[in-house]
């Protein structure tokens, strides 16, 4: 049975100790987050924002909209936490008067409880904030997946893997823009492209990138054997407009128009637009197929194409090559960030910070951001210890 929230482990809790905790972390979220400056930076924004002349420039009024309200959202943030410590200092007050009277509320205690376990809670995402510090972290993100080593069970865990980080995504109140996806052999897919739009995106997914190991009894082997496969993940910014850092010349691009065929279910627009644009001076690849006409899809790959160079881009100009991209290694033995046994035990477990749980079936539903809070953890201490 579980305990009553005024209880931990059959003793009372303390909550003034907690309140004094929760205190301090917010007091010190106020410091790193820069609140302060965020509201001169709302200020400034704001008498920009209200210059008749604004829309003359659509892309600087589009900036200047955006940062507003991004600005605003934190400061609101950080302003309706203080709000709810200052509401659960009241309930504690509350609290140990009728425990001095003699008469205590139990009622009381139960919300003042509640209201300490969400301010945990909600604290807590402030903190992953500012492990998100990176120029594009708060930015959208192109993520692609491949299936890797394993066949037709690489292929299917490939599939395993778009399902996972688009449940993700709707647990975190983003959007997911499926906008191709090449069907395997026999199940699964062979690869996926597809947009996450929402605050932090970027930020969040590259903890993500790398190869992803699946080990269970293959549903695809007659004799119920174990099999291991293999499956990448990668990300890059997508940026609305990537004008600035780079220009495509029509005459280096070969396009392509096809028909969305084979397997591949709800996944697969099948029409005639299909779109497969190649760059031939740096031979990267961008396709669309999900959209409603030829020209749409052209424009999805071509602004995907964009965001891809602009990382090439940015790339080259880094001393660190990963700084962005992050190391790729082949989908295959040896180089995976992440396993998810399913058989003969059960369970999932980072390489990397050494993260693990048991709970397979909640982690490929998208329950995925303990394992990204770990590594972003993990990569500011070694960037502190660097430094």
């Amino acid at each position: 049975m579980a305990l009553p929230n005024g209880e931990r482990g059959g003793e009372r809790r303390d909550f003034r100790t907690e309140l004094a905790e929760l205190t301090k972390r917010l007091d010190e979220a106020e410091r790193y987050l820069q609140i302060e400056s965020r509201r001169a930076q709302r200020q400034e924004l704001e008498q920009e924002a209200a210059r008749p002349d604004l829309w003359d420039d659509p892309a600087r009024a589009r900036t200047v909209t955006t940062e507003l309200g991004r600005v605003s959202d934190d400061i609101a943030r950080f302003d309706d936490l203080v709000a709810a410590l200052e509401d659960a200092r009241v309930l504690d007050e509350l609290v140990e008067e009728a425990d001095r009277s003699g008469a205590p509320e139990e009622a009381l205690e139960e919300e003042l409880g509640h209201a300490v376990d969400d301010l945990h809670r909600r604290i807590a995402q402030l903190e992953l904030q500012s492990l998100l510090s990176g120029e594009y972290d708060d930015r959208d993100a192109v993520a692609e997946i491949h299936a890797g080593a394993g066949g037709t069970d690489a292929q299917d865990w490939a599939e395993m893997l778009l399902r996972m980080y688009e449940r993700w995504a709707e647990r975190r109140g983003f959007s997911v823009e499926l906008d191709e996806v090449t069907p395997g052999g026999e199940a699964g897919i062979l690869s996926a492209t597809f947009i996450v739009r929402g605050r932090f995106a970027y930020g969040l997914l590259a903890a993500e990138r790398g190869v992803h190991r699946l080990v269970r009894i293959s549903p695809f082997d007659a004799q119920h054997r174990r099999h291991t496969s293999f499956a990448s993940f990668d990300v890059i910014p997508f940026l609305e407009d990537v004008g600035d850092e780079v220009e495509i010349d029509e005459k280096d691009l070969r396009i392509d128009t096809y028909r969305s065929s084979g397997a591949g279910g709800q996944h697969v627009n099948k029409t005639d637009s299909a779109v497969r644009i190649t760059h031939l001076p740096t031979g990267l690849v961008v396709s669309c197929q999900n959209e409603r006409s030829q020209h749409q899809n052209k424009a999805r790959a071509m602004q995907i194409l964009a965001a891809k160079l602009a990382e090439r881009n940015r790339q080259e100009r880094r001393a660190e090559l990963e700084s962005l991209s992050g190391e790729r290694a082949e989908a295959a033995w040896g180089n995976q960030i992440r396993s998810y046994v399913l058989a003969p035990y059960q369970i999932v477990k980072d390489v990397r910070t050494n993260l693990e749980t048991g709970n397979v079936d909640a982690v490929l539903d998208g329950d995925l951001d303990r394992f990204m809070e770990a590594e972003l953890r993990r990569r500011r201490s070694a960037a502190t210890a660097t430094a």
